[in-house]
């Protein structure tokens, strides 16, 4: 089975009153919309990914200094990683969607390990300005949830939709 990655041109801005949880199913639904009209009779599987702490959506970082204040935000303290998945194909009725929340702690981070890690670039294009399964794994004490949810896509729940759907035969 093939795979491909198609960037989706959904407008990923929030909506007013629109919780994270709104936010992420919309978007889900939203790149899977656009990108299955571009792409007829493929099966699409889109995804969008939210931290939130103390009811603050911390999006993707666009400066050093916005991911440096998120990542003194997320120091020492428990935040939830929120992801919305949606799965169709434009020429079958059915689809699958779901939102998953995962709630992460970090340890306390020093001024010397945020400046280390800005340094790499790695904060950028990520929601919170940090990659669990990359170098900014020391900064995770606990994880409580999917694991997979927090890198940024729920695999469990998204490989038992597919399996719903028959898109998939994991065992092929």
């Amino acid at each position: 089975m093939r795979f491909k990655t198609i960037p989706s041109r959904a407008d990923e801005r929030f909506l007013e009153g629109e919780s994270p949880e709104e936010h992420v199913i919309r978007l889900a639904r939203a790149k899977a919309m656009d990108v299955a009209g571009r792409h007829r009779g493929r099966w699409v599987l889109a995804a969008d990914t939210v931290v939130v702490i103390n009811g603050e959506v911390l999006g993707k970082p666009r400066t050093r200094k916005e991911a440096e204040e998120m990542l003194r935000k997320l120091s020492q303290r428990e935040h939830r990683v929120i992801t919305g998945y949606c799965i169709l194909k434009t020429s079958s009725p059915e689809k699958r969607e779901g939102i998953v929340t995962s709630r992460v702690k970090f340890k306390a981070l020093s001024s010397e390990e945020v400046q280390r890690y800005l340094d790499t670039g790695e904060p950028f294009d990520k929601a919170g300005g940090y990659a669990v399964q990359s170098r900014a794994a020391f900064m995770v004490k606990e994880v409580y949830g999917s694991y997979t949810n927090v890198v940024g896509l729920p695999l469990c729940e998204v490989v038992e939709a597919l399996r719903e759907l028959a898109a998939v035969d994991l065992f092929r």
